[in-house]
Formats: structure tokens, C-alpha cells, sequence
């Protein structure tokens, strides 16, 4: 697909319900679709409707070695509840070995470019191992997350990974997340209802406060507006 034809799709799947969308997706690029869960609210939600539909979608997720016992207990829970075959990726052992032994195991609290080196390592090397042999990257993003988030399309072409992104719970709200959730009894981190809205790997996540953005408990110390681990940024085209 060219960008014109990409940039028709995407308003086409803003025409429609979540449900038909992943199907649509389905129809339009067959079975190279890849979709990365972080076990998120959004991310269950998409694994339910995979899982379900037994749509020809390959599920992965990155294992990072510093994720909640939480996390790792939703995975558990979400394999065995679908009978889902979720595919682990994790770092890089040589990398991850000497990164450590250079900067210690706490580096990236004291700057960005240390942060984001660990992120690098534990997220991004693992990823595009992940997405290998992929025309289409299927994400939970939405809007509502972030400043950077709100300028995603529902479908755009992913310059870096060279494949198709798609995020088709981009224009869905919190509440009709939950609601979602509650109706269907889709299982979700127990951290949630300890005030985490976001949750990545544990020593860069903390619970945030009632109005808080959602994505303020990530790196919480740091540029509100610039806070992604690499997996997700969003270059506006000039042309």
C-alpha cells in the first residue's frame, strides 16, 4: 500500500465498530499481522477479541526481566484462559550484560540517554526481532494516552520498521475501555486497582493520582511530553 491508499483505510476504519476493524484488518493484509501486547487494559481487550475470533493474528510480548510479578501473572492467566499461544521476546543477553556492568542496574534514573539505552536493550532490539517477517504492526495506542499519542492516525506506514501500524482503539476513551472490560470480564493487571494506569517495568512505574494523565506514572521524572521507551514515536511528515 502506498501512503494515499493507507491514509484512505485508516479514515475507512475510523467508519466502523472496534470489532469490525481488527476483522477488516484481517481481510486487507491476511495472516502477516503482528500485535505486540504489554498486557495493558487496551492490549487485553485486543488479545479477548483475537483469542476469541480466532483471528490469523500472531500475538507477542516483550519480557523486559524488571516487569511486576503482576504482569508476569496476567500473562499466565491470559494464556490459560484462551488457551493462547502468546510469543516472548526478550533482550539481548550480551547487551543487556554489558550495559549493566557499565552503568549499573539503576543508570536510568540518572538521564534520558541512559533511560532510554535501557529501553533500547529490554524494548526496542527485542522488538524488531519481534517484527520480522511482518507487513502490519497492530498496537493499543490511543489518543487519550498522551501528547504524542494524539497524533497517531488509526492506520499509518511505519517508517522505521518498514510495515503498516495500526491502532485501532485510537479514538476510544477510558470509560469505554472499562466498560468494555466489564462486559466481556476481560482480565486486567491487579496493579490497576492500586492507581497504576500505565504499567511497564516496575522500577520506572508508580501509581498516578485521581486527574493525573494516565501515562504521568511512567518515567515520572522526566519531560511530560516527551516520555515514550522508543516503541512508539511518532514523526509528523513534513511533506
Amino acid at each position: 500500500m502506498n501512503k494515499q491508499e493507507i491514509k484512505t483505510f485508516s479514515a475507512h476504519l475510523q467508519t466502523l465498530n472496534f470489532e469490525t476493524r481488527l476483522h477488516e484488518v484481517v481481510q486487507k493484509f491476511g495472516t502477516q499481522i503482528a500485535f505486540s501486547t504489554s498486557l495493558g487494559k487496551e492490549d487485553q481487550v485486543l488479545s479477548h477479541v483475537i483469542f476469541s475470533a480466532k483471528l490469523p493474528i500472531r500475538v507477542f510480548t516483550l519480557d523486559t526481566g524488571r516487569l511486576f510479578e503482576e504482569t508476569q501473572s496476567l500473562l499466565a492467566i491470559t494464556r490459560e484462559r484462551y488457551a493462547a499461544i502468546i510469543e516472548t521476546y526478550t533482550p539481548d543477553t550480551e547487551a543487556l550484560q554489558t550495559f549493566l556492568t557499565s552503568m549499573g542496574p539503576r543508570s536510568f534514573y540518572t538521564s534520558v540517554e541512559k533511560r532510554l539505552e535501557c529501553c533500547r536493550i529490554r524494548k526496542v532490539e527485542p522488538l524488531q526481532r519481534a517484527l520480522r517477517g511482518a507487513t502490519v504492526w497492530l498496537t493499543g495506542l490511543r489518543s487519550e494516552q498522551s501528547v504524542n499519542r494524539s497524533q497517531l492516525e488509526m492506520a499509518e506506514w511505519n517508517e522505521e520498521h518498514q510495515l503498516v501500524k495500526i491502532n485501532p482503539l485510537l479514538d476510544w476513551t477510558e470509560t469505554q475501555l472499562d466498560e468494555y472490560i466489564d462486559f466481556h470480564n476481560v482480565p486486567v493487571n491487579r496493579l490497576h486497582k492500586q492507581g497504576f494506569a500505565s504499567i511497564g517495568c516496575a522500577p520506572c512505574t508508580r501509581p498516578v493520582a485521581s486527574g493525573e494523565d494516565p501515562r504521568s506514572g511512567r518515567w515520572w521524572w522526566e519531560n511530560p511530553n516527551k516520555k515514550e521507551c522508543g516503541l512508539h514515536l511518532h514523526r509528523k511528515e513534513t511533506a
